[in-house]
């Protein structure tokens, strides 16, 4: 036998203090009766030789007897489920019984997540579990451990394994590739994208050919005709590379949370989306963060990089809660957006007198750009309006809400006679009402 070495943490199950607690009342009877004694010291040297034995079973074998590993991806998508898979190999050439505990990261506040499993010597064990980020950033993961007991269950050694793993939750991701593989297959009425008809057209030319039964007659060119003595026809096609912004507020109003995550989140995910579902339409995508002055600025672009750079800079946005400053975004789009484009303006508004004071500003950009400004419905407020008033306060507060409510209904008309056009939606749809907007105005030909 080579040289007996203890690794790992041992620890004492119920079932040793069950057997320790017996055998001190058979000790203790035996006070009183010589038999009782007797027996009691065989029962504690047979006890003793089963936790000796119990402790070379699980400790004898130098090299791991028990292989477990935790399978976690490099990147998380904020707003969704993602799964962590779990591994086990039972190398004990005896069955083991395993109680597997997870050290979930922080933010998660998680601290119940257990396993019991069973194995058979030499099996393997797969198991998944299902994590839902809601703020983006590192997420680190402590040990694996798992607590492996012998049929004779005295004892209990602990394993650690993968210790200090780290992933990285990014902006929707999931959602983005659910949006894009809808939008390929004509399929994106699934999820509450309205089919528009187009009512303007928007056209370059492309080149002249002969013509075809069906081709427009008014497309004719009739000087190519007179010169190749057959008709011919001027061929265009839909205008494309528009410029896409989407431009979002990282002031202290897009902190307010919704179902675990922050308007800024959604205002984050949404921006992933449009940016890849405007690049599939043939148009080029840019991101804008401001509060105070400039945060982030990509110009638009239609590149094979765009998207990753553009997930990577909303990765990092954060806000300060400070006031943002309409001026500061007028001022960067006026020195570095030379061509028209689309603005979406992601941002807040819980009161007419707040829209009023930042609409100059944005009469000017709608001067000079198509902008469409996203701002949302309270939910809680909404709760309110619905719910029935069973006394002076419960009518009061119902007041107030309906108040708030009707304010931001005046906001949308407000704009909209100045020539904003607005969205207002519950966080949970935006990214339906954006892309529904964005196709309404590329179907009228306003990009």
């Amino acid at each position: 036998m080579g040289k007996f070495k203890v690794r790992g943490r041992v620890y004492f199950s119920k079932l040793f203090y069950y057997g320790l607690g017996a055998l001190i009342l058979l000790l203790a009877f035996g006070q009183f009766n010589a038999q009782f004694f007797r027996i009691g010291l065989l029962a504690l040297g047979l006890y003793s030789t089963l936790i000796f034995l119990d402790i070379i079973l699980l400790f004898l074998n130098n090299k791991l007897s028990f292989e477990a590993h935790r399978k976690v991806d490099e990147r998380f998508s904020n707003g969704d489920e993602n799964t962590v898979e779990l591994t086990f190999t039972n190398l004990y050439n005896f069955p083991v019984s395993a109680v597997i505990s997870d050290e979930i990261p922080e933010q998660f506040q998680k601290r119940d997540f257990h396993l019991s499993l069973k194995f058979k010597s030499g099996e393997s064990k797969n198991s998944t579990y299902q994590l839902y980020p809601t703020q983006r950033g590192e997420y680190h993961f402590g040990a694996l451990n798992v607590l492996i007991q012998s049929p004779l269950r005295l004892m209990i050694r602990r394993f650690r394994f993968s210790q200090n793993q780290m992933t990285k939750v990014y902006p929707s991701f999931k959602e983005m590739k659910q949006f894009e593989m809808m939008a390929i297959s004509n399929r994106l009425t699934e999820v509450g994208i309205k089919k528009v008809r187009k009512i303007g057209h928007q056209m370059e030319f492309d080149q002249i050919r002969e013509y075809t039964k069906g081709d427009d007659y008014r497309t004719i060119n009739w000087k190519a005709t007179a010169r190749r003595s057959h008709l011919m026809v001027n061929q265009y096609q839909e205008e494309k590379s528009q410029q896409v912004i989407s431009v979002i507020n990282l002031g202290r109003s897009m902190k307010m949370p919704f179902e675990g995550m922050t308007l800024l989140d959604y205002a984050i995910n949404t921006s992933l989306v449009i940016s890849k579902i405007a690049m599939l339409k043939d148009d080029k995508a840019g991101l804008l963060t401001f509060n105070n002055q400039l945060r982030t600025l990509i110009a638009p672009q239609r590149s094979g990089k765009q998207m990753q750079t553009i997930m990577e800079a909303l990765y990092n946005q954060q806000t300060n809660f400070e006031e943002q400053s309409i001026q500061v975004l007028y001022s960067a789009i006026r020195r570095n957006i030379h061509h028209r484009s689309l603005l979406i303006i992601y941002t807040n508004f819980e009161s007419l007198s707040s829209a009023k004071r930042q609409l100059p500003m944005l009469q000017k950009l709608a001067h000079d750009h198509l902008v469409v400004v996203v701002f949302f419905e309270n939910t809680e407020l909404k709760k309110l309006t619905d719910e029935k008033a069973m006394d002076m306060e419960g009518i009061y507060i119902k007041t107030i809400a309906e108040k708030f409510t009707y304010d931001k209904k005046l906001i949308v008309h407000e704009l909209e006679r100045h020539g904003v056009h607005t969205i207002l939606t519950e966080p949970g749809k935006l990214t339906v009402d954006t892309i529904n907007k964005y196709l309404e105005l590329k179907a009228r030909g306003s990009i």
